[in-house]
Protein backbone atom coordinates (compact mmCIF):
# COMPACT_ATOMS: atom_id res chain seq x y z
CA UNK A 1 0.00 0.00 0.00
CA UNK A 2 1.57 3.57 -0.73
CA UNK A 3 1.63 5.88 1.49
CA UNK A 4 1.35 10.13 0.94
CA UNK A 5 4.54 11.12 0.72
CA UNK A 6 4.43 14.54 2.73
CA UNK A 7 5.63 17.86 0.78
CA UNK A 8 6.87 20.43 3.30
CA UNK A 9 8.02 23.93 2.13
CA UNK A 10 10.00 25.79 4.74
CA UNK A 11 9.54 29.33 4.19
CA UNK A 12 10.92 32.53 5.42
CA UNK A 13 9.82 36.58 4.36
CA UNK A 14 12.05 39.71 5.35
CA UNK A 15 9.72 42.98 5.37
CA UNK A 16 9.40 46.76 5.95
CA UNK A 17 9.18 46.33 9.57
CA UNK A 18 7.59 44.46 12.34
CA UNK A 19 4.22 44.95 12.47
CA UNK A 20 1.54 44.79 9.11
CA UNK A 21 -1.22 46.03 11.32
CA UNK A 22 0.52 49.38 10.30
CA UNK A 23 0.73 49.44 6.97
CA UNK A 24 4.49 47.10 6.98
CA UNK A 25 4.79 45.05 4.17
CA UNK A 26 6.22 41.48 2.81
CA UNK A 27 9.61 42.21 0.44
CA UNK A 28 11.14 39.24 0.10
CA UNK A 29 9.32 35.48 0.02
CA UNK A 30 11.58 32.62 0.13
CA UNK A 31 10.82 28.80 -0.01
CA UNK A 32 12.43 25.66 -0.12
CA UNK A 33 10.60 22.43 -0.95
CA UNK A 34 11.52 18.96 1.24
CA UNK A 35 9.82 15.58 0.22
CA UNK A 36 11.05 12.25 1.98
CA UNK A 37 13.82 14.06 4.25
CA UNK A 38 15.46 15.55 0.20
CA UNK A 39 15.43 19.31 -0.61
CA UNK A 40 14.25 18.75 -3.91
CA UNK A 41 15.67 21.81 -5.91
CA UNK A 42 11.97 22.99 -6.07
CA UNK A 43 11.73 26.34 -4.76
CA UNK A 44 10.16 29.70 -4.80
CA UNK A 45 11.73 32.96 -4.62
CA UNK A 46 10.98 36.81 -5.26
CA UNK A 47 11.62 40.23 -4.20
CA UNK A 48 8.71 42.64 -4.00
CA UNK A 49 8.46 46.02 -4.02
CA UNK A 50 6.42 47.67 -0.99
CA UNK A 51 5.53 50.96 -2.43
CA UNK A 52 6.35 52.32 1.22
CA UNK A 53 9.94 53.40 3.17
CA UNK A 54 11.41 50.85 4.69
CA UNK A 55 12.37 50.92 8.91
CA UNK A 56 16.40 51.69 8.82
CA UNK A 57 16.59 48.54 11.21
CA UNK A 58 15.00 46.43 9.34
CA UNK A 59 17.40 47.64 6.50
CA UNK A 60 19.99 47.14 8.73
CA UNK A 61 19.04 43.18 9.43
CA UNK A 62 18.29 42.06 5.54
CA UNK A 63 20.18 45.07 3.37
CA UNK A 64 17.13 45.22 1.00
CA UNK A 65 16.88 49.25 0.04
CA UNK A 66 13.62 50.49 -1.61
CA UNK A 67 16.13 51.56 -4.34
CA UNK A 68 16.73 47.84 -4.97
CA UNK A 69 13.24 46.88 -4.82
CA UNK A 70 11.51 49.74 -6.99
CA UNK A 71 11.80 47.89 -10.50
CA UNK A 72 10.61 44.82 -8.24
CA UNK A 73 6.89 42.83 -8.75
CA UNK A 74 4.07 43.71 -6.22
CA UNK A 75 2.56 41.15 -4.20
CA UNK A 76 -0.72 40.50 -6.41
CA UNK A 77 1.39 40.20 -9.07
CA UNK A 78 3.10 36.74 -7.35
CA UNK A 79 0.15 35.76 -5.64
CA UNK A 80 -1.33 33.11 -7.62
CA UNK A 81 2.11 31.91 -8.31
CA UNK A 82 2.88 31.80 -4.75
CA UNK A 83 -0.22 29.68 -3.30
CA UNK A 84 -0.02 27.55 -6.33
CA UNK A 85 3.64 26.44 -5.22
CA UNK A 86 2.24 26.07 -1.60
CA UNK A 87 -1.26 24.73 -1.93
CA UNK A 88 -1.86 21.47 -0.28
CA UNK A 89 1.60 21.58 1.14
CA UNK A 90 2.97 21.28 5.21
CA UNK A 91 4.70 25.16 5.81
CA UNK A 92 7.68 25.07 8.02
CA UNK A 93 8.05 28.37 9.26
CA UNK A 94 10.39 29.98 12.21
CA UNK A 95 8.11 31.71 14.37
CA UNK A 96 5.20 31.30 11.94
CA UNK A 97 2.86 34.07 13.09
CA UNK A 98 5.29 36.50 12.29
CA UNK A 99 5.47 35.25 8.47
CA UNK A 100 1.80 34.05 8.40
CA UNK A 101 0.80 37.03 9.93
CA UNK A 102 2.18 39.28 7.12
CA UNK A 103 1.40 36.97 4.11
CA UNK A 104 -2.21 37.06 5.71
CA UNK A 105 -2.37 40.93 5.26
CA UNK A 106 -0.85 41.05 1.86
CA UNK A 107 -3.40 38.04 0.96
CA UNK A 108 -6.09 40.43 2.29
CA UNK A 109 -5.09 43.82 0.70
CA UNK A 110 -4.91 41.67 -3.07
CA UNK A 111 -8.54 40.54 -2.22
CA UNK A 112 -7.88 37.07 -1.21
CA UNK A 113 -10.75 35.86 0.91
CA UNK A 114 -9.20 32.87 2.54
CA UNK A 115 -6.06 33.00 4.67
CA UNK A 116 -2.79 31.18 4.71
CA UNK A 117 -3.84 28.22 6.78
CA UNK A 118 -6.63 27.72 4.60
CA UNK A 119 -4.15 26.93 1.84
CA UNK A 120 -1.94 24.50 3.48
CA UNK A 121 -0.93 22.96 7.08
CA UNK A 122 1.62 25.05 9.27
CA UNK A 123 4.16 23.51 11.19
CA UNK A 124 6.84 26.28 13.45
CA UNK A 125 10.00 24.78 14.24
CA UNK A 126 10.17 27.44 16.79
CA UNK A 127 7.92 25.81 18.86
CA UNK A 128 9.26 22.55 18.14
CA UNK A 129 12.80 23.45 19.42
CA UNK A 130 11.31 25.19 22.78
CA UNK A 131 9.82 21.67 23.65
CA UNK A 132 12.88 20.24 22.39
CA UNK A 133 15.20 22.10 23.85
CA UNK A 134 13.69 24.04 26.92
CA UNK A 135 15.90 26.70 28.31
CA UNK A 136 18.31 26.67 25.84
CA UNK A 137 18.24 29.65 22.98
CA UNK A 138 16.58 28.80 19.64
CA UNK A 139 16.86 30.90 17.22
CA UNK A 140 17.83 30.38 13.79
CA UNK A 141 21.51 30.78 14.45
CA UNK A 142 21.36 29.15 18.01
CA UNK A 143 19.96 26.32 16.05
CA UNK A 144 22.26 25.95 13.45
CA UNK A 145 25.52 26.01 15.97
CA UNK A 146 23.79 23.17 17.94
CA UNK A 147 23.15 20.74 14.80
CA UNK A 148 26.20 22.01 13.47
CA UNK A 149 24.99 23.68 10.12
CA UNK A 150 27.30 26.18 8.70
CA UNK A 151 25.83 29.45 8.61
CA UNK A 152 29.04 31.66 8.35
CA UNK A 153 28.16 33.04 5.31
CA UNK A 154 24.75 34.62 6.94
CA UNK A 155 25.64 37.99 7.41
CA UNK A 156 22.35 39.41 6.94
CA UNK A 157 18.99 37.81 6.71
CA UNK A 158 17.83 37.07 3.52
CA UNK A 159 14.43 34.90 3.01
CA UNK A 160 15.57 32.33 0.70
CA UNK A 161 18.98 32.05 2.57
CA UNK A 162 17.02 31.59 6.10
CA UNK A 163 14.82 28.55 4.32
CA UNK A 164 17.30 26.92 3.48
CA UNK A 165 19.23 27.03 6.85
CA UNK A 166 16.30 26.06 8.15
CA UNK A 167 15.29 23.28 6.10
CA UNK A 168 18.62 22.10 7.15
CA UNK A 169 17.80 22.48 11.11
CA UNK A 170 14.48 21.26 10.71
CA UNK A 171 15.95 17.88 8.89
CA UNK A 172 17.95 17.97 11.72
CA UNK A 173 15.33 17.92 14.29
CA UNK A 174 12.89 15.37 12.84
CA UNK A 175 15.85 13.17 12.56
CA UNK A 176 17.06 12.83 16.00
CA UNK A 177 20.60 13.52 14.62
CA UNK A 178 22.88 16.44 16.38
CA UNK A 179 24.63 17.03 12.89
CA UNK A 180 24.33 15.86 9.20
CA UNK A 181 27.02 15.55 6.44
CA UNK A 182 25.58 17.62 3.59
CA UNK A 183 26.39 18.41 0.15
CA UNK A 184 28.00 22.14 -0.22
CA UNK A 185 26.26 24.47 -3.02
CA UNK A 186 27.59 27.19 -4.84
CA UNK A 187 26.39 30.65 -3.90
CA UNK A 188 27.10 33.22 -6.48
CA UNK A 189 25.67 35.82 -4.04
CA UNK A 190 23.86 37.79 -6.86
CA UNK A 191 20.42 38.32 -5.74
CA UNK A 192 17.77 36.22 -7.45
CA UNK A 193 14.95 38.21 -8.94
CA UNK A 194 11.64 37.09 -9.76
CA UNK A 195 11.89 35.79 -12.86
CA UNK A 196 14.29 33.52 -11.29
CA UNK A 197 11.66 31.39 -9.09
CA UNK A 198 11.52 27.41 -9.03
CA UNK A 199 14.63 27.49 -11.20
CA UNK A 200 16.35 24.07 -10.32
CA UNK A 201 18.96 23.59 -7.68
CA UNK A 202 21.08 20.57 -7.17
CA UNK A 203 19.63 17.52 -5.29
CA UNK A 204 20.13 16.98 -1.59
CA UNK A 205 20.17 13.35 -0.24
CA UNK A 206 19.66 13.06 3.58
CA UNK A 207 21.17 9.77 5.21
CA UNK A 208 18.18 7.60 6.13
CA UNK A 209 17.91 6.54 9.69
CA UNK A 210 20.35 4.07 11.16
CA UNK A 211 18.41 0.84 12.19
CA UNK A 212 20.32 -1.01 14.78
CA UNK A 213 19.29 -4.21 15.33
CA UNK A 214 19.47 -6.68 19.17
CA UNK A 215 21.52 -9.20 18.98
CA UNK A 216 20.41 -12.67 19.70
CA UNK A 217 21.67 -12.37 23.17
CA UNK A 218 20.22 -9.08 23.66
CA UNK A 219 17.00 -10.30 23.04
CA UNK A 220 17.47 -13.21 25.50
CA UNK A 221 17.87 -10.68 28.30
CA UNK A 222 15.18 -8.83 27.19
CA UNK A 223 12.76 -12.22 27.28
CA UNK A 224 13.94 -12.82 30.60
CA UNK A 225 13.64 -9.11 31.83
CA UNK A 226 10.04 -9.06 30.66
CA UNK A 227 9.12 -12.29 32.47
CA UNK A 228 10.85 -11.26 35.88
CA UNK A 229 8.68 -8.24 34.89
CA UNK A 230 5.45 -10.43 34.29
CA UNK A 231 6.12 -12.41 37.64
CA UNK A 232 6.39 -9.26 40.02
CA UNK A 233 3.05 -7.39 38.60
CA UNK A 234 1.35 -10.79 38.33
CA UNK A 235 0.96 -10.94 34.73
CA UNK A 236 0.02 -6.97 34.37
CA UNK A 237 3.19 -6.16 32.35
CA UNK A 238 2.08 -4.29 29.06
CA UNK A 239 4.74 -6.34 26.61
CA UNK A 240 4.43 -10.07 26.30
CA UNK A 241 8.04 -11.72 26.81
CA UNK A 242 7.51 -13.78 23.90
CA UNK A 243 7.90 -13.30 19.94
Amino acid sequence: MNKTKTRYIVLDTETTGLNPEEGHRVIEIGCIEVISRKITGNRFHVYLNPDRDIDEGAVAVHGLSAQFLADKPRFPDVRDDFLRFVQGGELVIHNAPFDVGFLNAELARSGETRTLGDHCAITDTLVMARKKHPGQRNTLDALCKRYDIDNAHRELHGALLDAELLADVFLAMTGGQSSLMLEMEADTGTPTTSAEQNSPRPLRNYPALAVIRATPDEEATHRQRLEAIGKASGGRCMWPAEG
